[in-house]
């Protein structure tokens, strides 16, 4: 019975995930239906191959920073783990984030190995928290500067969707953490002894990392940094395309369109990010055809990335085995 579940369920991973992808197609071929594909193909076929290898390069060490980062804040909240099981749930968890049927397969390949490396479970959770919220507050950063650089020539439409996305941001955190709050007596009742001792773990897991505030602030460094090399790379391929945009454009642009791409609409934000790229940069005179070439250039870069991400994990884990696993 057991092993009939287990299978229905793996078809159904497999089944959603099918979708996701057949979505990002069925999007991009909509984009490519509006805007000419030999344009397209012509802007993509001005990237010198070198330029693809140095921006695969740029992309990966920047992941090599943000394995730093990440191992930084579990271990700030205790989780004491190593620069090689850091490696293997870094790597894994961006190889999941593109690959595996679960919205947030990413954090589960991260949590599952690290749950079983650390001596501190509840820590890997609570650091895995706060580096996707140091993550989320550096892209809200970028979108808040574009709007400080653009206060002239962005376009009316365009500030006030960037302003609602940073509003609502702000506003679904603080209704989380309402609800947590007010509910927290519902969610506790009648729940054992052993999930409130593992809820305590977790608190003071959150409570550890949270009384590092130095180590908050250069993990938010970092995100950003990470984030802005993205945006550089993004736009230096766009540049090698025929795309000839001012750097703040793109600053205010992007961090949108890979907010956009969290919505769990297809595989990995592909497609999405690129109609969302179209649409913020057509009011700046971008042409479609161009942005277009730019973001699957990028993508290219990221499946790459993503790939060879993998990879490095698999080989971790084979030199990295778990050998009492909880």
């Amino acid at each position: 019975m057991m092993e009939t579940n287990r299978t229905r369920r793996t078809a159904r991973d497999w089944t959603f995930i099918a979708l996701r992808w057949i979505a990002a197609l069925v999007v991009l071929g909509a984009l490519l239906h509006f805007l000419p594909l030999k344009t397209v193909r012509s802007a993509i076929a001005r990237v010198p191959p070198l330029y693809f290898f140095a921006a695969l390069l740029g992309y990966l060490l920047a992941h090599a920073v943000g394995v730093l980062k990440w191992r930084m804040v579990v271990n700030a909240a205790g989780a004491q783990l190593d620069f090689a099981t850091s490696l293997q749930c870094y790597g894994g968890g961006l190889f999941g984030t593109l690959f595996l049927p679960s919205i947030v397969g990413g954090d589960v390949i991260r949590l599952a190995v690290g749950l079983r490396r650390s001596p501190r479970p509840a820590a890997v959770i609570a650091g895995n928290v706060v580096d996707r919220f140091l993550d989320v507050t550096a892209q809200a950063g970028l979108v808040a500067s574009g709007l400080a650089l653009l206060p002239g020539s962005l376009p009316h439409s365009l500030q006030s969707i960037a302003t609602r996305a940073l509003l609502a941001t702000v506003a679904i955190g603080v209704a989380l953490l309402l609800v947590v709050f007010f509910l927290r007596g519902v969610f506790l009742g009648g729940r054992s002894f052993r999930f409130r001792r593992r809820l305590a773990r977790l608190r003071h897991a959150l409570r550890s990392v949270s009384a590092r505030p130095h180590i908050l602030f250069a993990g938010w460094l970092a995100g950003t940094a990470i984030q802005s090399t993205f945006l550089l790379l993004t736009a230096w391929l766009a540049t090698a395309c025929g795309l000839q945009l001012p750097l703040r454009v793109w600053l205010f642009a992007w961090p949108l369109a890979k907010l956009a791409a969290l919505l769990p609409l297809t595989q990995g934000g592909i497609g999405v990010r690129e109609a969302a790229l179209v649409a913020l940069l057509a009011p700046f005179g971008a042409a479609g055809t161009l942005v277009l070439a730019a973001g699957l250039v990028w993508e290219g870069v990221t499946v790459t990335g993503g790939i060879l991400a993998g990879l490095t994990a698999f080989v971790a884990s084979r030199h990295n085995k778990i050998e009492t696993p909880r």
